[in-house]
């Protein structure tokens, strides 16, 4: 005997359903949605603060600058949230936010680059 993953009834009807009604699968997927949601603008808004950090940085017509960690730091540029990886010919790791990119020095040096 199967039972709704919402309202616990009994299910009738084939073998693979989840839920007892119409309603209850809306819900269910009504409420992941929103959850899901809340996540993504939450790590899309991190995202698009560190791209305008960079931004700020770099200033507009510079297409890579190097500074210092601290002052992104300084800034609350969050290290930890980047769109994509990039590893070149020697090994070295760009981080991404979409179309800027920045390469870690042990020496605490950042290089910011735009990719155009």
């Amino acid at each position: 005997m199967q039972t709704c993953k919402i309202c616990k009834k009994e299910i009738k009807g084939r073998i693979d359903k989840k839920f007892c009604s119409i309603a209850c699968k809306n819900y269910y997927h009504v409420n992941l949605r929103r959850v899901t949601n809340h996540v993504a603008k939450s790590i899309d808004s991190i995202l698009h603060r560190n791209r305008s950090i960079l931004l700020e940085v770099l200033g507009k017509n510079s297409t890579q600058k190097k500074i210092n960690r601290l002052v992104l730091s300084k800034m609350k540029f969050n290290f930890k949230y980047f769109t994509h990886l990039n590893i070149n010919s020697q090994n070295k790791t760009y981080h991404f936010v979409y179309d800027i990119a920045w390469m870690e020095f042990s020496d605490d040096e950042i290089l910011i680059i735009r990719k155009r």
